[in-house]
């Protein structure tokens, strides 16, 4: 017994295609969701480079911090030395360590705060803010905040 396959090829009509509105409404579809990786992208990208600005601003406001650690504070030594003073510390203008190329330099401003948090035993707080410029939106803050006692 043989058995045959029938080859029928179904013929569309004259003129079956897609519609203007198929066609449009599908290049609006393609159109948004190429916006929208796009979009990602670039937040993405945006995010990226404001989380290195923000950790070049950290490292900046940690330095300042270890210079607070390495200053010289024995209350014990005669006479007293206490080189922990708001004095030594002025506020300071650096250039955040970012890759630049030509003129997109930003700086940041270190504030630092020093005050006395108990007398007996005697402790300082040390507070160093560093404030640096974001793109357009505005200034952002790194604050650092530690507690020293005298040298032993």
């Amino acid at each position: 017994m043989r058995l045959q396959r029938s080859r029928s090829r179904r013929r569309q009509p004259p003129g079956a295609a897609f519609t203007l509105v198929e066609v449009v409404i599908s290049a609006a579809i393609a159109t948004i969701a190429l916006a929208s990786i796009i979009y990602g992208y670039v937040s993405a990208a945006t995010r990226a480079e404001w989380s290195a600005y923000s950790l070049a601003a950290n490292s900046i406001a940690m330095q300042k911090v270890e210079q607070f650690r390495a200053a010289k504070w024995d209350t014990q030594a005669y006479p007293a030395v206490d080189e922990l003073q708001t004095t030594n510390f002025p506020v300071d203008v650096e250039i955040l360590d970012i890759p630049r190329s030509g003129t997109n330099i930003v700086y940041a401003t270190n504030f630092t705060t020093l005050s006395a948090v108990s007398t007996n035993p005697p402790l300082k707080q040390i507070r160093v803010d560093c404030v640096w410029r974001f793109m357009s939106r505005g200034l952002f803050t790194n604050t650092l905040v530690t507690y020293r006692a005298p040298d032993q």
